[in-house]
């Protein structure tokens, strides 16, 4: 049985769409005439257009997949089936997307597959993660407990980028207002005042001459200088993520980066430990926790024989605390408590860093933001103090 997208009209003409499960598209139409419907188009929900569904994008946002986990593990501890839950997590889902993902999941489920490999054909919104935890659940048979531990990861990731979006929002809004007035002075009123300094056969000061060229610039190419300030980004985002070694090499150098780089590595660490924490405590085997290229090498030594925190410990990536952490679970068997008690540490310090940080930021943005202006303001007033001192 497969799950299908259709577009069709009802008896007033009105047009409807949804997902429907059925063995052909030929029963699917049958099963919309049956509910006086007209079908317009039937396709079947594959893998190529679910899998375009990304966590955290339009088709499945963050969020929503944390709350249908978290419904996922009510239904289930409800005593209802799998495939039980996942139609009623349709029937509930008011978005279009999670609807096709679902009924995607629910087809794959019912011809036999299981439910970590369903979940495996939309990789794209169901990480490495939440795969791994599903799979364990299924082997242990305490899906439901799993599945509630995980919506609580994923609850609490979603906690903390909203708080980080939330401290970036107002700096970043006053640093827009603020660049926009600075570009409104350099290319409006700054021409409307040097214009008459042209004029004259004065030599003009450095500081008022590199003023006139940078109005000049803005408004001769402002939108070259728009292209290239929004392409150039793309560009660099898109080389990034085709070149692994160049990506490896950009963030070696941002961790290299005074303040930038400690706050990089705990946000990274407090994730590790988070994510450790949740696959070892859900019975993950510690090999499959390990999934990120950055910890490419943990992965060979323990691989090997190497006990984690001295795998972990071999860059000098991590925080000394984390390391210590986790030694001691390992040496007392209460690897997944400590990395819990490791990653609340780490997440701790995270958001301490960030207070600091836009502390930090927002009186050095006002010396900044005072500093251009008066720089205009003196290359302005340059000129007019020496024809004062000439007609004297």
């Amino acid at each position: 049985m497969a799950a299908f997208n259709y577009r069709a009209l009802d008896a007033s003409g009105r047009e409807v769409s949804g997902v429907l499960e059925a063995d052909t598209s030929r029963m699917a139409r049958g099963q919309l005439r049956e509910q006086q419907l007209f079908p317009l188009e039937v396709t079947v929900v594959g893998r190529l257009s679910a899998g375009r569904l990304r966590l955290g994008s339009r088709g499945m946002p963050a969020s929503l997949l944390s709350l249908l986990t978290r419904q996922w593990s009510m239904l289930l501890d409800a005593g209802l089936t799998i495939e039980q839950a996942l139609t009623a997590l349709i029937e509930q889902s008011e978005h279009t997307g999670a609807r096709q993902v679902l009924a995607g999941v629910r087809a794959e489920v019912l011809a036999g597959h299981s439910l970590h490999a369903a979940l495996g054909q939309y990789d794209n919104t169901f990480p490495p993660i939440y795969r791994a935890v599903v799979d364990a659940g299924e082997k242990s048979g305490e899906l439901p407990v799993l599945l509630a531990r995980l919506a609580d990861y994923l609850e609490a990731w979603q906690t903390t980028r909203q708080k980080i979006f939330q401290a970036l929002l107002y700096p970043l809004l006053v640093s827009t207002v603020a660049l926009l007035v600075v570009v409104g002075l350099v290319t409006y009123v700054v021409p409307q005042i040097v214009g008459v300094f042209k004029q004259s056969k004065q030599v003009l000061p450095l500081l008022t001459r590199g003023l006139i060229f940078t109005s000049d610039l803005l408004r001769g190419s402002w939108l070259w200088l728009l292209l290239v300030a929004i392409g150039a980004p793309l560009l660099a985002r898109r080389t990034l993520r085709r070149d692994a070694a160049l990506q490896l090499r950009w963030h070696r150098s941002l961790l290299r980066v005074p303040l930038l780089g400690r706050h990089l590595r705990t946000l990274d660490s407090a994730r590790l430990a988070s994510t450790l924490a949740i696959m070892v405590g859900s019975g993950v085997p510690l090999l499959t926790a390990l999934l990120r290229q950055a910890v490419d090498k943990a992965i060979s030594q323990v691989r090997e024989g190497s006990p984690l925190h001295r795998a972990l410990a071999v860059d000098r990536l991590f925080p000394p605390l984390l390391i210590h952490l986790i030694a001691s679970g390992e040496a007392s068997g209460t690897l997944g408590k400590m990395l819990e008690r490791a990653a609340s540490q780490q997440q701790a310090e995270l958001d301490r860093r960030t207070a600091v940080a836009l502390g930090l930021f927002e009186p050095l943005l006002i010396l900044v933001m005072g500093g251009v202006v008066l720089t205009i303001v003196l290359a302005i007033l340059m000129p007019i103090i020496e024809i004062n001192l000439l007609l004297r």
